[in-house]
């Protein structure tokens, strides 16, 4: 957006290093809560169009709550949501459920809400193998079928759909890259194996120290080896390039820093 002279305002929970980094780039920062309507009103202030992510710990809904709230009130006419790609009140995961009641608050606020339903990012699968040097999930079998995408690809398709003047389809479904569990650690450069999901649910936490993110993780990976082979919703989608302007990054440009 800022390559585009565009003007930015970043909405950031802390004012640390992370946050002076989109200083340096430009942007204007506005530190807070996004669960507190103090804090989010003036933050909207002047702004038309949003990009709105919510990291997976608790407080999800009441966010868009506010944030739906106040964007009907300053008169926002497009908010771009990240969101998950099963997203649907009959979901795997309470937190993928959780996403698709998120979806309903923005749209039922009329302010132009598109939703990115994102496949299983590829930053997942490093974080999974830490510095183990084995990529252990409970997946199953190495044949077990994900949808994966890189988080800059979601990002940027979350760019191109602001950036676009005219209508969006309400919902675009995100996957750069369908393979094996097996083919992903391949790439990675480490050995795949299956683990307990009470194992990986015990690790998890001392890597990301939030009972939802490993909640949602755990069944998400459980989810994956019970759909074994694939699902319809796993294919690449032509989004991405169309709002990027680029093909999708694959697995094994991320790990090369492409």
């Amino acid at each position: 957006m800022l390559r585009a002279g565009l003007p930015v305002r970043a909405f950031v929970h802390r004012d640390d290093g992370r946050a002076a980094e989109l200083k340096d780039l430009g942007a204007e920062v506005v530190a807070g809560d996004l669960r507190e309507i103090t804090a989010v009103t003036p933050a909207l202030h002047g702004v038309r169009r949003a990009y709105f992510t919510y990291p997976v710990t608790a407080g999800m809904i009441d966010a868009t709550a506010v944030l739906a709230a106040v964007g009907r009130q300053a008169g926002l006419e497009r908010v771009v949501a990240t969101s998950q790609l099963g997203s649907d009140p009959q979901a795997g995961t309470p937190h993928m459920r959780r996403h698709w009641v998120a979806e309903q608050v923005l749209d039922t606020a009329g302010i132009g809400a598109v939703h990115l339903r994102a496949a299983v990012f590829f930053e997942n699968l490093r974080v999974a193998i830490g510095d183990r040097g084995e990529l252990a999930l409970p997946l199953g079998s190495p044949d077990t079928v994900l949808p994966l995408i890189a988080g800059e690809d979601v990002a940027g398709v979350g760019a191109g759909v602001l950036r676009t003047e005219g209508p969006v389809d309400p919902v675009l479904w995100l996957a750069g890259e369908i393979m094996t569990v097996g083919e992903a650690a391949e790439i990675l450069g480490v050995p795949y194996r299956n683990v307990d999901p009470a194992e990986w649910s015990e690790w998890a936490m001392t890597v990301y120290r939030d009972e939802v993110a490993v909640e949602h993780l755990t069944h998400l990976w459980t989810m994956f080896a019970a759909i074994g082979s694939g699902h319809e919703l796993f294919r690449v989608t032509e989004s991405i390039e169309r709002f990027t302007g680029r093909p999708p990054i694959t697995l094994r440009e991320f790990v090369n820093g492409a």
